[in-house]
């Protein structure tokens, strides 16, 4: 007897439906699996057939053929032990249902037929829905992710025999349903804040601006001036994830499998720090079958390196076109795969090899040079404020003042995005200044013969390239939202101009 069951399969960030086909035959006993199944697919066949039995159902002898179709696109993982098994039970008429058209089935089977987490569900709930399925038979530890897409039954199960019994329609098991809202009225992590940051006003203003306005940010100074302290603080002004966004973020946290067991949704901006020593495929994402890496990791939220030049030159210059563009492409023999990366670049570096600053720097000249050197000026040009993080006077270390609460600048921050969003309300690629293109700097960023003349004079001096033109003038354009100014003005650019400043002092 020939049964299908509904599964699916993730490529990239997106998932695509898989029928899983069995044919239940005479012959000598084999069972065989095709349609280009991966090591741990091949492997569902002891683990399926030993669950089975566990469970308390017989297993059919005779040739047993199951097919993974489409059949020619690799499937991978452990993800289709469930809908096997059920496939199994339907084509030896163990079970009886008319409901596997509606449901798609995806779990992982343990020995003794219990149904383990897998990665990837909430991307498989969406196709569910999109395919116009009733709704999905998950794993419990998954329900709450998936439950999380409206509209859909997600029916949570803890083994074999517990999902026989319900297609069958012996048992019934509730949906499980999450509210959404509620997620997102729990109050920002404030286990850091900015008010626990001494001194430092002009940085914190800088990271003020970059948060407002989406902008890259280099802080650089020597060791100890609180870099990596003020890039780890400006996760918590961030303006709140919005649904859109943090269905777009957990889709990819889902399949690398960072989400905790019952965790639905990624309700707070991710903040990523990779190691300096991250290869290419870490940082980017790759391998044989491409997964998302730290930067698709980072999307929506901040990805914070620090130690700038101890990362390799090749890992750097293959991000240029990520943080210009907001994804990353990945090609490989078996097909192209595009993951997003919408995220705020937080570099750290010492201003020289012994981390003083090079006028007080025993390194020569030509030692701090080749240092300074490790990064490009393309990539330098793609970030948009170069902040001086000088060291903290004594009196700022043993003052009982402090400085302003995250929640405080978070609420500037806000207002200013809430003033892009109007602004670009009808242009779903433009979501804050920093994204910005040719024809919105024309429209919105337009300015007088003064400020002209003051910018021609600063390109001039400085040295700066056409991009660091409009970097200067999509910063002076979040400037003016935080002063709730429609129209640029030249103490704007001029602010801007500042921030452009340092990499010029120290790679000149």
């Amino acid at each position: 007897m020939l049964a299908k069951v509904c599964s699916a399969a993730v490529n990239g960030i997106e998932a695509y439906p898989v029928e899983v086909e069995v044919n239940a035959g005479w012959g000598d006993t084999l069972l065989v699996v095709v349609g280009l199944p991966d090591a741990a697919v091949k492997e569902s066949r002891d683990r399926v057939v030993t669950a089975l039995t566990n469970s308390g159902f017989k297993f059919t002898f005779g040739r047993t053929t199951i097919n993974l179709a489409p059949a020619d696109v690799k499937k991978e993982g452990p993800s289709f032990d469930l809908p096997i098994a059920i496939g199994m039970l339907a084509a030896s008429e163990q079970i009886e249902t008319d409901q596997l058209d509606n449901f798609v089935i995806v779990g992982e089977l343990a020995l003794d037929g219990a149904v383990r987490r897998v990665k990837g569900i909430l991307p498989v709930a969406l196709r569910a829905r999109a395919d116009g399925k009733v709704g999905v038979l998950v794993p419990a530890e998954n329900a709450a992710e998936a439950a999380v897409v409206a509209g859909l039954r997600v029916i949570p199960v803890q083994n074999l025999r517990e999902a026989a019994s319900f297609l069958e329609g012996e048992i019934k098991i509730s949906p499980t349903k999450v509210d959404v809202r509620e997620m997102f009225s729990h109050p920002h992590d404030e286990e850091m804040d900015f008010a626990e940051v001494k001194g430092q006003e002009s940085v914190k203003r800088a990271l003020e601006i970059a948060a407002a306005g989406g902008h890259n940010v280099l802080l650089i100074g020597p060791p100890g001036t609180g870099k990596s302290m003020l890039a780890k603080r400006l996760a918590t002004i961030l303006p709140p994830l919005t649904l859109e966004e943090a269905l777009e973020t957990t889709k990819i946290h889902s399949i690398v499998g960072l989400l905790r067991p019952g965790q639905a949704l990624v309700t707070q901006r991710p903040f990523r720090s990779p190691h300096h020593t991250a290869s290419d495929a870490g940082l980017l994402g790759g391998n044989i079958n491409p997964t998302p890496g730290e930067i698709s990791l980072a999307h929506h939220g901040v990805l914070f390196l620090d130690e700038l030049p101890e990362f390799k030159r090749s890992v750097l210059e293959t991000m240029r076109q990520p943080v210009e563009e907001g994804r990353v492409t990945i090609s490989r023999a078996a097909g192209t795969v595009t993951f997003p990366s919408e995220f705020m670049l937080v570099a750290a570096m010492n201003p020289s090899p012994d981390g003083k600053m090079p006028h007080e720097s025993r390194s020569s000249p030509r030692e701090i040079q080749n240092y300074l050197g490790r990064i490009s000026g393309p990539l330098l040009d793609r970030i948009d404020l170069h902040i001086e993080v000088p060291q903290v006077k004594f009196r700022e270390i043993s003052s009982e003042r402090t400085g302003e609460t995250s929640a405080q600048i978070r609420e500037r921050v806000i207002a200013a995005r809430e003033r892009q969003q109007k602004r670009f309300a009808g242009k779903p690629k433009v979501k804050c200044n920093a994204r910005m293109g040719a024809r919105e700097l024309k429209a919105y960023c337009a300015i007088d013969e003064a400020t002209v003349e003051l910018l021609k004079f600063a390109m001039a001096d400085m040295h700066l390239s056409a991009r660091a033109y409009d970097r200067i003038l999509k910063v002076a354009r979040t400037i003016a939202d935080l002063a709730g100014s429609e129209n640029l003005a030249s103490e704007h650019v001029s602010e801007a101009i500042q921030f452009r400043t340092l990499d010029r002092q120290l790679w000149t």
